[in-house]
Formats: structure tokens, C-alpha cells, sequence
């Protein structure tokens, strides 16, 4: 006979009913006898580890030491508390300490432990000890040098530096037989394969005696844990000399002949540092200042390496010689005139019918410019309260495709008067 095949909907009711199952299961052990009060039970969990507090603080300012031969180190516990949170409770979960603050003197003695554990799993009903012993001795200690190990390689066309270490001497702690025999702690560097930058790492001591045979570290106790060693790694660059160059209208440095001496100066420093650097900017030029009537076309500028670096040319000035291909200047009389930003209610017109202006570039460019080409923009933005007649800064703009500058300071006479007057006649200018 073949069994009959459950649909969908009888799966999901069974899986449903195994659901209340398990949970009247789980309510049913977590009570006692269904009364609904917590089931309680109790766990022993042995060797949770004592944390001994104040060691390498206030014992060994005394010059004190705890050995561990002859200490507790463990302690056995009894808890009471609910199945499920008793069960879960591990011993990672409870912190033992004691505290050997108050201790002043060598020997074995006893000290009182505290132990601290989350009340949502319970209570300590029993403990192994109350008092753990303890066994202090004198704190003996010994100055040894650090030595570093270098492996690996820097890169073709690239030097290592010199190594630095943040401690160069080590002061180790312990008992007179076991750091008697250390003759120095030495760490690893390892640079990798062909390192191209500075190598910087934190190292952890290994101990050897005389005759370079490495010791094994019980009962050695350094004060400092570790040792930052720190190996630069440089690069020697061919960096070309630059000057950056304001622009403007007319004046572009595609229209330049320059020339730098020297153009490249050699430099030495750190691989990291001058990776991404090429080239040396000597100054900002404004190529205004090529255009008066007393420029200068040479002028000398101070070589500034990035730093931590190193000329190895030796050359510590650059001089820059530039001046225009193609330079000239004209001047076109301007015939159109506008007024910009004319205060509200107001009414502005220019007094001004011609006026000459200078304009500069290549010859080509400056020899298209005419006159129509000018147009004079006062702009009225400062007078907003004002009437009557000023003299007023006007701006230029140029309306040829070429690539035109305008040199010079301009001003045209405006008018300003209220709406609803009637415009004055003009009055002749002297």
C-alpha cells in the first residue's frame, strides 16, 4: 500500500506542533513540578583562573616580584541558579582577582580573593579558597642591550638608512638565577623582498646568554614589552625644476620661452616620501609683471628639497630667464558703453562717448581688435542711494574669438536719476 503523500499545509501543522511541543517542553524544565517558580540547580566549575593585581605597579615599586612556583593560580567554584543560565555559564564568564597592593614583604604569604560574577547566572554558594597564597620574592634586576636581526633586502637602486630602535637598552626583572645568565634580547626585522619603502615594526624580545644560545623566558619579566624598530629605506631622484605660471587673458605661458638653470638637481630621501614626486616648484610667476615698462626677465629663486631629503648637487639657487614670443600692444578707442546692476526705480545713462583703452596679446590677436569690438561696463552696484552725475570704475570686455588682455584702470561719467524725472539735458564736460 503506498503511503499517502502530506501536502504543504499538513507539513506546516506538524512543524507548528513540534513548535509548541518543544516550548511546553522548555517552560516544563525551566519550573519546578509546573508551579511556575524557577528550577534551580547547582555546578561545580573548576580551575577558573585568579588574575593577580598591582604586580608590575606597586610590588614592583617595592622592589617586590610574585613567582609563579608556590602561588595559586586556579580556584575551584560551586554555583546556584537556574538550569539554563547555570548550564550556559562558562568560565570565561567569571573574573577571580586579588589584589597584592598591600603587600610589603618578601615571602610566602596569603591574600584575599574577590570574585564577580553576573547575577543572571547565579550565586557562589562554595569556593576552594578564600585566601589565595602567594609566594613574593625580591625584585632582582639587570640592564641588557638590544640587538636587531635584519632579514629580507631593499630594492636595486635603492639604500637602507640606518636602523633606529625606540629602546637600545632593556631592563629585565626576575630572580637572580634566571636574568643573571641573559647577555642581551635581540628582536627580527624582516625587510620582505625587495623593500622600496621604510620598514617600520614592533618586536617582541627573544633572550640569549653569552654564548648566543637563545633562553627560554620563564621567570625573565622586561619592563617595556616591546621595541619599535624603524629601518628607512631611500631613493636617489633626478627632480626637474618648475615654475608655475599666473595667467591671463593675453598672457598664457604657451607664449613663453623659458628657460631654468639647472633643470634637474639630483635629490636623496625617504622611498615613501619622494615616490609621487617629480618635480621642484621654485616659485608663482605672475606674467603681468613681463608686460611693464620695467620688467625683468631673469630673476633667480631659492631651491627648496622636500623635507628629510638631500641635495646631492649641491646647488642651492635656480635662476629663471622667460620673456613672450609674441608681445604687443595697442590702442583701440572703445564706442560702446553699459550699465550693470542700475539701482530699482532708477534710471542710469553714460555720459562718456569714447574712450581709449590698451589691449595686449599676439600681434595677430590685438591686430583684430577694433574698436566695436570694446565694450565699457559700469557697474552701479555701490550706488543703490546715490543721484546725480559720478565718475564711476568701469570693466572691459572684449568681443573677438582672439585671446586679448586689457591693461589699465578705466572710469566713465554716469547719471543716475529717479524714474519718474525728467532726463537733464547734457552738460558739456571740461
Amino acid at each position: 500500500m503506498q503511503s499517502e503523500k502530506k501536502s504543504p499545509r499538513q507539513i506546516l501543522y506538524l512543524f507548528m506542533a513540534f513548535l509548541v511541543a518543544a516550548g511546553i517542553w522548555l517552560y516544563a524544565d525551566q519550573t519546578n513540578n509546573g508551579n511556575g517558580s524557577p528550577r534551580t540547580i547547582t555546578r561545580e566549575i573548576k580551575g577558573v583562573p585568579i588574575t593577580y593585581t598591582s604586580v608590575d605597579t606597586v610590588l614592583a615599586d617595592r622592589g617586590l616580584m610574585l613567582l609563579d612556583e608556590g602561588t595559586d593560580a586556579t580556584i575551584d567554584l560551586t554555583l546556584k541558579g537556574g538550569r539554563w543560565m547555570v548550564n550556559v555559564l562558562d568560565a570565561s564568564d567569571i573574573r577571580v582577582t586579588c589584589d597584592l597592593g598591600s603587600i610589603a614583604n618578601s615571602g610566602v604569604q596569603r591574600a584575599s580573593v574577590s570574585i564577580s560574577v553576573d547575577p543572571k547566572y547565579g550565586q557562589v554558594t562554595k569556593q576552594s579558597l578564600y585566601m589565595a597564597t602567594v609566594n613574593i620574592s625580591e625584585l632582582y634586576s639587570k640592564t641588557v642591550d638590544v640587538k636587531c636581526e635584519m632579514k629580507g633586502n631593499v630594492a636595486e637602486g635603492y639604500s637602507a638608512g640606518q636602523l633606529q630602535l625606540s629602546v637600545e637598552k632593556l631592563e629585565i626583572r626576575g630572580q637572580a638565577e634566571d636574568i643573571d645568565p641573559v647577555s642581551y634580547a635581540k628582536v627580527t626585522l624582516d625587510l620582505g623582498k625587495d623593500a622600496v619603502e621604510t620598514v617600520s615594526k614592533t618586536l617582541t624580545w627573544q633572550f640569549y646568554d653569552e654564548n648566543d644560545q637563545l633562553m627560554a623566558e620563564t621567570g625573565i619579566h622586561p619592563t617595556v614589552e616591546s621595541v619599535q624598530a624603524t629601518l628607512p629605506v631611500y631613493v636617489t631622484k633626478d627632480l626637474r625644476l618648475v615654475v608655475d605660471f599666473k595667467e591671463y587673458p593675453g598672457a598664457r605661458a604657451r607664449n613663453l620661452d623659458v628657460k631654468i638653470e639647472p633643470q634637474v638637481i639630483t635629490v636623496s630621501g625617504d622611498a615613501a616620501q619622494l615616490r609621487d614626486v617629480e618635480t621642484i616648484t621654485l616659485a608663482e610667476f605672475d606674467l603681468l609683471e613681463l608686460l611693464g615698462d620695467n620688467a625683468t626677465n631673469r630673476h633667480s629663486y631659492p631651491i627648496i628639497i622636500p623635507d628629510g631629503c638631500q641635495n646631492l648637487n649641491g646647488v642651492t639657487r635656480a635662476t629663471l630667464t622667460v620673456s613672450f614670443k609674441d608681445m604687443t600692444s595697442a590702442e583701440v578707442v572703445a564706442n560702446r558703453f553699459e550699465v550693470a546692476n542700475v539701482p530699482e526705480g532708477k534710471r542710469a545713462r553714460i555720459l562718456t562717448e569714447e574712450l581709449p583703452v590698451t589691449v595686449f596679446g599676439t600681434a595677430a590677436d590685438v591686430e583684430a581688435v577694433t574698436g566695436d569690438d570694446v565694450t565699457m561696463i559700469a557697474d552701479l552696484s555701490d550706488y543703490s542711494g546715490a543721484s546725480g552725475t559720478y565718475t564711476v570704475p568701469a570693466t572691459v570686455r572684449i568681443g573677438t574669438s582672439g585671446d586679448v588682455g586689457v591693461t589699465g584702470v578705466y572710469q566713465v561719467q554716469v547719471t543716475i536719476q529717479e524714474q519718474q524725472e525728467q532726463p537733464e539735458e547734457d552738460t558739456p564736460q571740461e
